[in-house]
Formats: C-alpha cells, sequence, structure tokens
C-alpha cells in the first residue's frame, strides 16, 4: 500500500478558481455518508482496535468531529474579516482526551453528521464577497480564501478516511 503524507508535512496549493467552491462544498457534504459507508458493516472490536501508538478507526471518526468546531470558527473568523485564522491544538489534546473508543460509533457519526450539515448550512449561505475574503493561516503562514479552507477541511477529511481504510486492509476486511 502507498504510505500517505503525513498531515503536518503536507503542502497546499491555494489556486483554485473560485468557480470550484459549490463542488468543494459536495466534497465537505458526502464527507458523513462516506464514514457511514465504510463503517458500517464493521465490528465494534475492530473499530477499537489500536495498532501501536496511532488512533483507532473509531478515534479518527471522533477527531473529524473533534476539529468540526475549529473549522466553523474559522469560517466565522473570514466571515468577520479577522487577519488571521485561530489556530489548531497541533497536539490534539480534545482528541486524546475525549476516549471515542467508549462512545458508540452511530453516536459519533450522528454528531459529526449534524456538525457538518451545520458547517455547510453556512458555507451555502455565504455570498461570493464572503467566498473572495482572506485571512492568514497560522501554521501554513499562508493566505487562505474560504475555497481554500473548504479544500483544506476536505483534504483533512481524506487524510483520515485513507487512514481509516488503511486500518480496515490490516485488519484483513
Amino acid at each position: 500500500m502507498i504510505q500517505r503524507t503525513p498531515w503536518f508535512e503536507r503542502t497546499f496549493r491555494f489556486d483554485q478558481a473560485v468557480a470550484m467552491f459549490p463542488l468543494v462544498v459536495e466534497r465537505l457534504r458526502g464527507t458523513p455518508a462516506r464514514l457511514e459507508d465504510r463503517l458500517g458493516s464493521l465490528s465494534g472490536r475492530l473499530l477499537t482496535t489500536r495498532t501501536g501508538d496511532s488512533w483507532t478507526i473509531q478515534e479518527n471518526v471522533g477527531h473529524l468531529l473533534d476539529l468540526e468546531p475549529l473549522w466553523t470558527g474559522r469560517i466565522e473568523d473570514l466571515v468577520s474579516s479577522k487577519a488571521t485564522l485561530q489556530p489548531a491544538d497541533l497536539e490534539n489534546r480534545k482528541t486524546h482526551d475525549a476516549d471515542h473508543n467508549t462512545t458508540p460509533i452511530q453516536a459519533l457519526l450522528v454528531s459529526f453528521r449534524r456538525a457538518r450539515m451545520d458547517m455547510v448550512a453556512i458555507l451555502d449561505s455565504l455570498d461570493e464577497s464572503a467566498i473572495a475574503r482572506v485571512a492568514m493561516h497560522p501554521r501554513l503562514e499562508t493566505p487562505m480564501r474560504m475555497l481554500d479552507l473548504a479544500v483544506f477541511v476536505a483534504e483533512h477529511d481524506d487524510h483520515h478516511i485513507a487512514r481509516i481504510s488503511e486500518l480496515i486492509h490490516a485488519a484483513g476486511k
């Protein structure tokens, strides 16, 4: 299997035309369904099996849920014309402390779907001027438009879904 580039080693080019915004929003809208489809038939044991010190499948799902307030906060930062987007907790303390393995997977999926649909509703409501606003991403030290933020979130989703697929494949499923 091809190794994924670690998230913090990824580089991004934010050069897509604004006309791509609706397509990227659809990627974001589809993430809950992709997760539900991928995880629907897996056993609780597989969902919570730890490989080394990395997150379990269920913890990866919980992590996606944990970051929804950050994404929504960054959308609000752009809408309110802040110069810099709020920073992420680069140690992911919320995920490490959450004990997502004790929460039923369906509860995590339902909560993620609800949070993501709330975020997508905000994106759907934006006009072109809000989509064009720019703020500095604190870790990447690069300006981001709303479209770039949406691409970044979609890429983060895909990064964790790919990790989930790796864990499923490693378990022989």
